[in-house]
């Protein structure tokens, strides 16, 4: 069965072009498309969605605040988010709200279906060149992380299978180890590392050489 995925952004041209890219895609189908966040919102109240791409840029309700108030309201929610630039402060606040991913609006198909992919199957993707321009912007920021040699040879696996967008269970059967042990090595991770959220540990990997784009 297709995953049913909405496209929400105010651009038509775009939405539209976006919707005949994921129909050549056999394991999607584009169910409706929003151009609002209240548009969006008001679809959540009828039907959910395997899958919502969300524009953070857009009048009446941008991004930012649809996600807060639709994943308030449904945790579980798959969003990725489209932009056409890298904002640091939206990043890092999408993330925080609960979005799985994130994808410039210039990616090719085959990053929009690996995205979507990745995502779908509880995993997090962000874009390499949206990662490759935050890791630039935090170089020339107040930002401090800490150096990686805190951390254990154990804590450095978690650190890269999280980036790679296993989610905490595939990250526990990965490693032979229970849930609740990975949950434990994750937050010692933030900890040690003075990450706040999971886009702010892709950074920090790849700023210490554990992963590459």
């Amino acid at each position: 069965m297709k995953k049913k995925v909405l496209i929400v952004d105010d651009h038509k041209l775009f939405r539209k072009g976006l919707r005949l890219l994921i129909e050549t895609l056999d394991s999607y189908e584009v169910v409706d498309e929003a151009s609002n966040g209240h548009e969006f919102l008001a679809y959540l109240d009828q039907e959910l969605p395997d899958l919502v791409l969300l524009d953070i840029a857009m009048p009446e309700m941008d991004g930012l605040q649809a996600a807060l108030i639709a994943l308030h309201k449904h945790p579980d929610l798959k969003i990725i988010t489209l932009s056409m630039y890298v904002d640091q402060d939206y990043y890092f606040n999408m993330v925080d709200a609960g979005v799985k991913g994130f994808l410039l609006k210039n990616s090719d198909l085959n990053e929009v279906r690996q995205t979507m992919d990745c995502v779908t199957n509880g995993g997090n993707f962000f874009s390499s060149e949206l990662l490759l321009n935050l890791v630039n912007a935090l170089k020339n920021s107040s930002t401090e992380i800490s150096s990686g040699s805190f951390l254990t040879e154990r804590e450095k696996e978690v650190i890269l299978l999280i980036c790679r967008g296993y989610s905490t269970q595939e990250i526990a059967d990965h490693l032979f180890l229970s849930k609740r042990t990975i949950d434990t090595h994750r937050a010692n991770i933030l900890a040690k590392t003075n990450c706040k959220n999971t886009a702010s540990l892709v950074v920090y990997a790849i700023q210490n050489k554990f992963l590459e784009i």
